[in-house]
């Protein structure tokens, strides 16, 4: 998948919604056009896509410095070359100003949204690693500096969306990606890798778990299991932003496979903090092996309503059926800890 950002309200890419053979009406995916980028390990089945990240909301302006001159000395009669010496100067500046243009265009992407021309998610590879663009190896939470937000359960890492407003644990060996990534699986069908399931802020169990080639020859990884948040635009319900379930397992696991997905029904769930919404599960079974790090998976879907009035779907993909795959234990823990906080980036 082409992991990369996307406008905030949803994760999935705008496009025919006949698509996606588990979208519900009213759900459009966005645009996660991908371009290539190193980050995290990417999750479970198929590798992920490098996403983009954003500027970090957290993170502390840098202050130029500018170098102390000696005083002016006497005024000097103008030099004749002087209108040469403007333009050069202005060429210059003009010049630098297109150099950090290009930059930013590359780097400063819109969170949570579709990328505005490519994204990075996983393909199918590497869905969360972007994979979605390689972050750090986080061992630190990249996200805990500046912040308030702290982990409800000791020892254990708070990840926070900024965009979205909700922030959740991960144990402590788990990867901790910036707040501004965003990544997914993209649309296999689509001849230009637009479609498919986008997720912002994630974290990684694993990241690197499996490693395949690509037809480029680049390492592709796929992570063990990936978390994230991602918006529900069209739902109605709590049950509706839950419903994706089928979704993340459709573009992860098995496509152009639509049979070998069974999803329960949506279930009330609380969160520790009192947060109420719907949990759905899925999981694949006899889905088609593609190379040796292909297996079978499982999505957790918990829609909920964010501080904003907005519909969200916080979002669990992982592989099962392998050594060292994440137990329900850690799931039930994890998602009790999901709670609002302050919305402290508006995603535009």
């Amino acid at each position: 998948m082409w992991p990369g950002q996307q406008p905030p309200g949803g994760e999935q890419n705008p496009q025919d919604p006949n698509q996606n053979p588990y979208q519900q009406p009213g759900y459009q995916q966005p645009n996660p056009y991908t371009q290539p980028g190193q980050q995290p390990a990417p999750p479970p089945g198929y590798p992920p896509q490098q996403g983009y990240q954003t500027p970090n909301p957290y993170q502390q302006p840098t202050v130029p410095q500018y170098p102390v001159g000696s005083p002016p000395g006497p005024p000097q009669p103008p030099e004749k070359n002087d209108k040469k010496k403007t333009t050069l100067i202005a060429i210059i500046a003009a010049t630098a100003v297109v150099v950090a243009a290009a930059v930013t265009g590359v780097v400063v992407l819109k969170d949570d949204g579709k990328s505005d021309t490519k994204a990075d998610g996983k393909d199918k590879k590497s869905p969360a690693a972007s994979s979605p663009a390689a972050p750090s190896s986080p061992a630190a939470n990249p996200r805990g500096a500046g912040t308030q937000v702290q982990p409800v359960i000791a020892g254990w890492k708070v990840v926070v969306n900024p965009t979205k407003g909700d922030a959740f644990d991960v144990p402590p060996d788990w990867e901790v990606d910036s707040p501004g990534m965003s990544v997914g699986w993209s649309d296999k069908a689509d001849p230009n890798g637009f479609g498919g399931m986008m997720m912002s802020s994630p974290a990684y169990y694993k990241s690197k778990w499996c490693t395949t080639k690509n037809g480029s020859g680049r390492d592709e990884n796929t992570a063990l299991a990936q978390i994230g948040t991602k918006g529900a635009n069209g739902a109605k319900s709590t049950d509706d932003a839950a419903e994706q379930a089928d979704d993340w397992l459709y573009y992860a696991y098995t496509q152009p496979d639509k049979n070998h997905i069974t999803s329960e029904k949506p279930v009330p769930f609380t969160t520790k903090s009192g947060l109420q919404g719907s949990v759905v599960r899925a999981k694949t079974t006899g889905a088609k092996k593609t190379d040796k790090c292909s297996t079978e998976g499982q999505s957790v879907l918990f829609g909920f309503k964010t501080a904003k009035g907005d519909l969200a779907a916080w979002s669990f993909i992982a592989n099962t059926g392998v050594p060292g795959a994440v137990d329900e234990d850690t799931i039930q823990k994890i998602l009790g800890t999901i709670r609002l906080v302050p919305v402290t980036d508006s995603g535009s």
